[in-house]
Formats: structure tokens, C-alpha cells, sequence
């Protein structure tokens, strides 16, 4: 099959999956010359060397970093402006005058963790290809296990550490121990 000029840059569509989808219809219709751009956006908050790591990070070590938003609650109440008058007899002579206030507080302060990630050398594809099979023998994984660190290798590793208080689709190096691809470093002292 041969391709043609590549689609010029103003006729592109924006990337995302709905830009993808509809230039791959475009492509597959005959409609486009070429075949669709796929953008692969990295990992966000991606930190992959010591220096833009946490104080004290051990040298040559790589790391990642998971934020969490504020929690915000808004709350709306009516507050009494003018109360309401009665008369002797309990009648209302003048209905009570209220405000609506919103407020907002923090209910939970944003975070921010590190946690130490395997470095970008040690991610092989035979390592990746370990990781896939690792995680699909804990239910967490269905794709391939093509040694691709791709979308829903990311999105299977997110879903693992969820529970273990990491919401990330980067490998955290003690899920990595945890999954048996990893050795255990002790200190010293220690067996």
C-alpha cells in the first residue's frame, strides 16, 4: 500500500480521540491521502530524574508524582436579613426577609506524592511485556502483552494501585516489588 503527501497542517484535526476516530474514518473511506496522526501524550506529572524529585532523592534515582485537587465544599444557606413581625393575636403582620449566602471551604488540602518509579532504561520490553503478564494474572490487565507501555497498560496499572492509595497510570517501583519484577533493597543491618 502507498501513501500519499501527509494531510497539510491546516487540515488537521485536533488530537484526542474523537480527532483520531475521525480522520481514521477519513483515512479508511478513502477520503484522506494519508493515514491519521496519533498523538501518544505522556503521563502527566511524570518526574524522571533526581533532580526535579523530592528533597533527599537518592542520586540517579526516578520518580513520579501523583497530585490530588482540593476538596471544596459550597455551601448555600438563607440567612434571616429582616425577621418577621407578629401581632398580639399570632397573626403574620410582616413576613421575615431572608438572604442567600454561598460559601465555599476546603474540605481536604491538595496533595502531592512522590514515589521512586523504575528509570525509563529498565523499562524493556521484555520488563513491560512481565508487567502485562503479571497484571493480567491479577485480573487487571486484558490487553496484549506486546511490551508496549501503551494506554491501557497505563490505564491497568492506575486501576492496581487505586487501591494502594496511588491514582496513577506510572509504575510505582514498590508496585513493581509487589508484582515480583523488582528486587527488595533492605537496609543495612538487614538480612
Amino acid at each position: 500500500m502507498t501513501f500519499l503527501a501527509p494531510i497539510p497542517p491546516r487540515s488537521r484535526v485536533a488530537p484526542g480521540p474523537v480527532g483520531s476516530a475521525l480522520l481514521l474514518t477519513l483515512w479508511l473511506a478513502g477520503c484522506v491521502a494519508s493515514p491519521p496522526e496519533v498523538t501518544r501524550v505522556a503521563e502527566p506529572d511524570t518526574i524522571l530524574t533526581h533532580e526535579n524529585g523530592p528533597p533527599g532523592a537518592r542520586e540517579g534515582s526516578c520518580w513520579g508524582r501523583d497530585r490530588t485537587p482540593a476538596v471544596i465544599e459550597t455551601v448555600t444557606e438563607q440567612i434571616v436579613v429582616a425577621p418577621g413581625v407578629t401581632g398580639p393575636d399570632g397573626q403574620v403582620q410582616q413576613q421575615p426577609v431572608y438572604q442567600t449566602e454561598t460559601r465555599q471551604r476546603i474540605v481536604e488540602e491538595r496533595r502531592e506524592i512522590w514515589f521512586e518509579t523504575p528509570c525509563v532504561a529498565a523499562l524493556t520490553p521484555e520488563f513491560v511485556s512481565s508487567l502485562q503478564r503479571a497484571l493480567s494474572a491479577r485480573r487487571a490487565y486484558a490487553g496484549p502483552i506486546n511490551g508496549v507501555l501503551d494506554q491501557p497498560t497505563r490505564a491497568a496499572i492506575r486501576a492496581y494501585q487505586r487501591p494502594l492509595g496511588l491514582n496513577s497510570g506510572v509504575l510505582a517501583l514498590s508496585t513493581a516489588r509487589e508484582l515480583g519484577l523488582a528486587a527488595h533493597e533492605f537496609s543495612e543491618g538487614r538480612g
